[in-house]
């Protein structure tokens, strides 16, 4: 299983960039930066007297930090998994993952509770060549029951979800020449 380091590389970046700017910004107004004297304005002369001729521009920039907030914060309310019903079970996940070893290519396979014991998600990706009626008949016969048996009770309720991912053209091609030269 592949684990997706996006979030925190960008979360990583983003809090290297806020620091640096406090750590700048601390400084400057301690008078602590060599080269520039303790009262030296923060922009351009030029700048500054055209913020203070167009008003609507200080609004505008407040405005635009107002919306980039907002949606830093969803981001970072999805990340943390605010919003999600249920909780993983790792011990479902575990035994799901031993019944499909056989599946080559296998992506991502999780288990989740909803509620309070109510219903069992399982969420399953596959590539496009495995066998997914041998799969889905596996599921059935061997790997649900188990799952449900030990995660919660066995006349829980389950839905699975069986994603099978498109082919690439570049994976076609891929599989039509590993065909033909053996």
């Amino acid at each position: 299983m592949r684990q997706y380091a996006g979030n925190r590389i960008g979360l990583a970046i983003v809090g290297a960039l806020l620091l640096l700017a406090g750590a700048y910004m601390w400084l400057r107004g301690r008078g602590k930066l060599p080269g520039l004297p303790p009262r030296a304005k923060v922009l351009p002369a030029r700048t500054a007297e055209a913020i203070a001729d167009q008003p609507w521009a200080l609004w505008a920039a407040a405005l635009g930090m107002v919306l980039l907030a907002l949606v830093t914060l969803r981001w970072l309310l999805i990340c943390l998994g605010w919003g999600r019903r249920g909780f993983r079970s790792g011990t479902g996940t575990a035994m799901l993952c031993v019944g499909l070893k056989d599946v080559e290519g296998l992506s991502r396979a999780g288990v989740r509770v909803v509620g309070d014991g109510v219903r069992l998600r399982i969420g399953v990706t596959c590539p496009p060549s495995a066998d997914v009626g041998a799969m889905a008949g596996k599921l059935d016969r061997d790997i649900v029951g188990r799952i449900r048996r030990e995660v919660c009770d066995d006349e829980i309720g389950t839905i699975v979800r069986l994603h099978v991912r498109r082919q690439s053209a570049r994976q076609a091609a891929r599989q039509a020449a590993r065909q033909s030269s053996g």
